[in-house]
């Protein structure tokens, strides 16, 4: 007799989930609370959706910033390769692009939810849209399925959550999951925005809103009981907008910083490939190759318009300044400015502009092994609704898709015998 499998989120981790579950042999039932499946996938990527990431498993494991040994069996059952080969497998043609970033061949992300779904249609696998689910329903001590909103009933032999964390909420991740994780006594990580834009103290940023600067290197300093330490350091593009600071950079410093911001500094060093004395060089034979012209115009060899602009302002040298007429005081001033240009974090952007939620289902309370819960059996969790996240690139998505092949794999096993 073939087992019930019920689960709740159509996204990454449930389409994944479900596959997974009906090619084990169980009759799987999706609900998904959205008028269509994959909302979230449709906007990943920019739209092009970064489903994975080319990389070494070593590297990929250097990419997950929170509990990544939790996530060893769900690579085990779908790694990276495995999600491509799956994919393609499915008729999907993928290409992979700088970062060792997956994207399908065709740049369309709706080309990945359409390819899952037409896999579970041919396996059967029965699909409820707008269904919207109240809370789990147990007996005997394990999970017995769900109560919907309108007020039925759905039973299974396993229940699989995986409706997302509580980042874009405009894609129906609310936090449902969350809410009935922990009504069934599971603890949760604090849940904040992760992958996501940071607002500044300064305001000089919000006038370079739109300039996007590569190759440049962002420091974070955390203050400390006795001393300060360094808690990021990583080079690339970063982007300055009209509340503080977004871009690449950013977005993965905002998953490592610590809930109070008020002990945290930024410094950015916009010429790294630069130390300070090839810099200084550099400034003295431009200060004396347009010694007649003023400041701005030996500014702008250095920096684009605007920036250079601000820097002067910040330096308190007026642009009009002759070149010659630059003090040795003022050099440094400026010196020090392009080597480490201070920010002060005011806070992180909410979860509406979040890529993805860091914290969750505290993993202690699962089997990293099938992703049961080890507090109430017949009960799955895959996706953000784990305390496990990653850096940009297309490696939240692998944590999904991984996870979800997991539980479905592992529900079906469990409730075939």
């Amino acid at each position: 007799m073939r087992k019930d499998i019920l689960i709740v989120g159509g996204g990454a981790a449930g389409l994944m989930a479900a596959l997974f579950a009906a090619r084990g042999g169980a009759q799987v039932t999706l609900l998904e609370r959205n008028e269509k499946l994959g909302k979230k996938i449709y906007i990943t990527g920019k739209g092009r959706c970064n489903l994975t990431n080319a990389c070494e498993q070593e590297e990929f494991m250097r990419h997950i910033l929170r509990n990544p040994r939790f996530l060893y069996a769900a690579l085990a059952a779908l790694d990276n390769f495995g999600t491509m080969e799956l994919m393609e497998s499915l008729g999907l043609p993928l290409k992979t692009e700088r970062g060792e970033r997956v994207f399908p061949a065709s740049d369309k992300a709706s080309d990945v939810t359409g390819t899952l779904a037409r896999e579970l249609a041919r396996l059967g696998v029965t699909v409820r849209l707008n269904a919207r689910v109240s809370r789990l329903l147990t007996e005997d001590g394990r999970a017995a399925g769900v109560l919907l909103e309108n007020g039925e009933a759905v039973r299974a032999d396993a229940v699989i959550l995986a409706t997302g964390g509580v980042s874009y909420p405009s894609t129906g991740s609310t936090g449902d999951g969350h809410r009935m994780a922990e009504e069934t006594g599971h603890a949760l990580t604090n849940a904040l925005p992760a992958l996501v834009p940071i607002e500044t103290v300064e305001t000089w940023p919000y006038a370079l809103s739109g300039l996007s600067l590569r190759n440049v290197k962002l420091f974070a300093y955390e203050k400390g009981a006795k001393k300060e330490k360094r808690i990021f350091a990583e080079q690339g593009e970063l982007l300055f907008t009209h509340f503080g600071i977004s871009g690449p950079l950013v977005l993965t410093l905002s998953s490592l910083l610590p809930e109070d911001l008020s002990r945290v500094r930024l410094a950015i060093d916009l010429k790294p490939a630069l130390d300070d004395g090839t810099l200084d060089a550099r400034m003295v034979r431009d200060l004396r190759e347009l010694s007649r012209k003023q400041l701005i115009t030996v500014m702008d060899g250095l920096a684009p318009h605007n920036l250079a602009l601000t820097l002067l302002e910040l330096a308190g040298i007026s642009p009009a300044l002759p070149a010659n007429a630059l003090t040795h005081e003022q050099r440094a001033a400026l010196r020090g400015l392009f080597k480490a240009l201070p920010l002060t974090p005011l806070k992180l952007r909410g979860f509406s502009e979040a890529i993805v939620t860091r914290g969750g289902v505290n993993v202690r309370e699962v089997n990293a092994s099938t992703m049961e819960s080890r507090r109430l059996p017949g009960l799955y969790f895959a996706g953000e609704m784990l305390d496990v996240d990653g850096t940009t690139g297309g490696f939240n998505l692998q944590i999904a898709f991984s996870t979800g092949a997991l539980a479905g794999k592992s529900a079906a096993k469990e409730a075939e015998a």
